[in-house]
């Protein structure tokens, strides 16, 4: 017999930012069995359920892995609905309305040779006291012996779509020419449909056969170009795109300029009339400046930490949001849209973004202009070990003005140690660096008045991490 506890402490996959993460040859039958066994039996302590949702991304390790939680969950006697290919969100809604839990396997935007896997109670997306119980269920299961193959059935897939061609009328987005660039997302044969339902003409752009990671944090200059080219061919109104899952938007407005994802989430918030937000410390300093808050909260990056936030501003405050500064929005209270009312999804959704801003009579640009001038960019250190981040982080931490002096600055005004180090600067540029929680890299955010500022600030502060 296996223990769940021993074959996951000895798998090298761990828990990340927002899921399991690790090397798809570290994801082997018993390692996928073991972690979905254990998330239900922690799931079973506080619900009852006979079914659990599965669904995956692109990948092409993705399905191996779906068939590996399903037989496992079938030693203890619990069902599995398999959705197939959609977008982690739809995945989540469909489960969240069936009150069952459910298990999306996709690695996100993290490269080709990693997978992982995103756990949802029937009320939501996992906690980090859900993490820990996961990782010390000390259920047992027998070795696979084989793999069931998975019937796809598309009932989240068309909720996902009746979410929103449901909540808009058919002529909301008609006149917009809309680029969709599919690369491999696991919504490209979703959002296509969704948009011309709402009389758009689409354009579809880039599929590809192979699977591409896009991070919506750090947009590469080849897709910036692509963008800037595409909008100049076609006309388009936006590009729309996601990272490979689905729950992170990636949006270009009428120039082919990408949106930084936490502008995308405060424009979304407050065409929402949004009250309080709970987002990560790393995002804009717009949002607090802008004033159409009543109360803006800031937690650990994750999409866990600001979920936990939304059982305490749910007491004071009716419409309440949250959004990463990887753009993925997650709506912690339903809320009136065109006087219909939309459901909460407290998990990263790519989709009500996009809507809630096309909709609007001013163009993206246009939209934009009406915000504080802050601006964000952010870029990552590859193959770089995370002990050696949170190492190099603890050593910075001693001597913020040392990093301050290096960078040109005068003085600090402010040190943040909620994840990483955040430095704010004499001038009110922000520096912050951080481990990613999904792969090895080394995340720096910067903050500036003006994009090319920010650009500059970009270059000096990874320049200044190689030479440490």
């Amino acid at each position: 017999m296996l223990v769940t506890s021993s074959v996951i402490k000895n798998s090298g996959v761990q828990f990340g930012t927002s899921g399991a993460r690790g090397l798809v040859v570290d994801f082997t039958p018993s390692v996928c069995a073991a972690f979905a066994i254990a998330f239900a039996k922690v799931a079973q302590q506080n619900f009852s359920f006979s079914t659990i949702a599965i669904a995956i991304d692109n990948r092409p390790s993705s399905y191996a892995m779906a068939q590996a939680c399903a037989q496992g969950l079938q030693q203890l006697g619990i069902n599995s609905v398999y959705y197939g290919v959609v977008p982690t969100p739809a995945l989540a809604y469909k489960a969240m309305q069936d009150n069952v839990p459910a298990i999306m396997v996709t690695g996100s935007h993290i490269p080709f040779d990693r997978n992982g896997l995103k756990f949802y109670r029937p009320d939501g997306e996992i906690s980090k006291a859900d993490e820990l119980a996961i990782l010390a269920e000390q259920a047992e299961f027998t070795a696979l012996s084989s793999l069931p193959e998975l019937v796809t059935d598309d009932a989240a897939k068309t909720a996902y779509i009746e979410r929103y061609t449901s909540l808009y009328p058919a002529d909301a987005l008609a006149g917009k020419s809309i680029g969709i660039y599919e690369h491999s997302s696991a919504g490209r044969d979703i959002y296509r449909q969704i948009f011309e339902a709402l009389g758009a003409q689409v354009t579809s752009l880039e599929r590809s056969n192979e699977f591409v990671a896009i991070d919506t944090e750090a947009v590469s200059a080849e897709d910036q170009a692509k963008a800037q080219a595409w909008s100049k061919e076609y006309g388009f109104d936006a590009i729309f795109s996601t990272d490979g899952d689905g729950d992170r938007p990636l949006i270009a407005d009428e120039y082919g300029n990408w949106l930084r994802g936490d502008i995308l989430g405060l424009l979304c918030s407050k065409a929402l009339n949004i009250e309080a937000l709970a987002v990560p410390v790393s995002c804009n300093t717009a949002i607090e400046q802008s004033a159409l808050f009543t109360k803006v909260v800031r937690t650990k990056i994750g999409s866990p930490y600001v979920i936990a936030e939304f059982s305490a501003l749910s007491g004071d405050f009716k419409a309440i949001a949250g959004f990463e500064a990887n753009g993925g929005y997650l709506l912690g209270s339903d809320v009136l849209v065109e006087g219909k009312s939309l459901k909460a999804l407290p998990t990263r959704d790519a989709l009500l973004p996009a809507f809630a801003l096309l909709t609007q009579k001013a163009t993206l640009a246009e939209q934009l202009k009406t915000l504080p001038p802050r601006f964000t960019v952010s870029d990552r250190l590859k193959d770089f070990a995370t002990e050696k981040s949170k190492a190099l982080i603890a050593e910075l931490t001693t001597q913020p003005e040392k990093v301050a002096a290096q960078l040109g600055f005068a003085s600090v005004n402010n040190v943040n140690t909620t994840d990483g180090l955040r430095i704010t600067m004499n001038n009110g540029d922000v520096v912050h660096f951080r481990p990613s929680g999904n792969a090895p890299e080394l995340r720096c955010y910067v903050e500036s008045a003006s994009n090319q500022a920010a650009q500059q600030l970009l270059t000096k502060a990874l320049a200044f991490l190689l030479e440490l």
